[in-house]
Parts: structure tokens; C-alpha cells; sequence
């Protein structure tokens, strides 16, 4: 095993591309990236471990929404840069809670599957929300107005989060809950966007949080400064 690992050039390649497919019907149910030491986990626990690029972190399968995929093969091609496994998925494979992430036809734009479990039932409203702003990415901004937003550019996008943060903050001062709740959620959205249109996953916020829990504020700002 550690031999086959070995012929891998990590320094060339980095991210090995890893092709998901399902050991009964041999679908093919996603694309994703192992670093070595994804890779190592997968093959010690026989649990799929990928490599984020959007969190920036190894991630196991189905963490957040319980839909693990257990590894029956692993298979190197012939220039040891791209692996194929074979798994038994439980649940879904798509974040968008369909089985695949392969459902539509790149000619005609056609959905070929439906969805399955609901996405923010896997994965929680915030980044069932990031997610459904990636995918406006593509919309048109005639019709979303997400994608009208996020089509117009920087400047326009933190216009809005300054603008959000300026009405929360009134929201507050008159002590309106409601209010401060409405605008809270326009805030967040428009923070949303504007870490989707630099591809900045909100996992990435969760994990600095995750650092300052060991960290006083003080000590947390002291940091930054020096």
C-alpha cells in the first residue's frame, strides 16, 4: 500500500483528482481531490476523506449530513495521477441532495434527476444559502437577483454589505427586534455573496471562529496588531 502511495508525485500534482463511482450500478456520483493524507485516511479507515479546496481542509463525507460513502476499491491509472474508487454510498452524493453530481446535460441544460433530501436538511441554511449563490453564478441576471449582483462586481456587492450593516446597526439603535432580525438576515446574505464571489467557503469563517474558542479576545487582537 505505502508502495503504491510513494509512486505518486505529491510535489507535481498536490491534489490527486479521485473519481467516485458506485460499486453496484458502477454511476458515477462525483469528482473530488485527496492530499496524501486524505488519501492515507481513506485507505486506513475505508471511509471516503477528500481535500476541500473551498474549506481548505480534509474533509470526511458525509460529516455534516451523515451520508457516508464506504470504500470498497481503490484503483491508480496508469500515470499515477488520478484514482478511481468504488463505494457503497449511503444517502445521497450531491450537496444539492441528489444522488449524483452528475445531473445535467451540458447541451441542453436539462436536470436529470431529482432531488432527493432536502440540502438544507444535510447541511444547514447558511451554506445551503453559499451553495445556492455559487450556483447563480451561472443564472441569468435578469431573472436572479443574485446573479445580478454578483454580475455587476465588487463594488456593488460591498455597497451592499456596508449598506445592510449600516441598517442593522439602526435596526439596533432603535431597539426594533424584528427589525434587527430582518436586517441580520439581509447582512448576512449580502456577506454570502460577497465570499462566494471570492470563492471563500463559510466553513472558512467557522474554522477561524473554531481557532479564537482557545484564545482570549485580548489576546486574539494582540495578535493581529503585532
Amino acid at each position: 500500500m505505502q508502495e503504491t502511495i510513494d509512486k505518486i508525485d505529491w510535489q507535481k500534482i498536490s491534489l490527486l483528482p479521485v473519481v467516485v463511482q458506485d460499486v453496484k450500478s458502477n454511476e458515477v456520483l462525483m469528482m473530488a481531490y485527496m492530499n496524501k493524507e486524505a488519501l492515507e485516511l481513506s485507505l486506513k479507515t475505508r471511509t471516503a476523506h477528500y481535500f476541500s479546496r473551498s474549506k481548505q481542509r480534509i474533509w470526511k463525507k458525509g460529516e455534516s449530513s451523515g451520508h457516508t460513502q464506504q470504500i470498497e476499491s481503490f484503483n491508480i491509472d496508469c500515470d499515477n495521477d488520478t484514482l478511481l474508487i468504488k463505494v457503497v454510498q449511503h444517502g445521497v452524493a450531491c450537496h444539492t441532495g441528489r444522488r449524483s453530481c452528475f445531473f445535467t446535460e451540458l447541451e441542453s441544460g436539462k436536470i436529470q434527476s431529482d432531488v432527493e433530501v432536502s440540502s438544507e436538511a444535510l447541511y444547514g441554511v447558511i451554506d445551503t444559502l453559499y451553495h445556492t449563490i455559487q450556483e447563480r453564478k451561472n443564472a441569468d441576471p435578469d431573472s436572479s437577483w443574485t446573479a445580478k449582483l454578483l454580475s455587476k462586481g465588487d463594488n456593488t456587492i460591498l455597497k451592499k454589505v456596508v449598506e445592510e450593516a449600516g441598517e442593522f446597526s439602526f435596526a439596533y439603535k432603535d431597539n426594533d427586534e424584528a427589525e434587527m432580525i430582518y436586517e441580520a438576515a439581509d447582512l448576512t446574505y449580502h456577506m454570502l455573496v460577497a465570499l462566494a464571489a471570492k470563492n471563500i467557503s463559510p466553513d472558512r469563517v467557522k474554522q477561524e471562529l473554531s481557532r479564537r474558542f482557545n484564545m482570549s479576545g485580548i489576546a486574539e487582537k494582540n495578535s493581529r496588531d503585532s
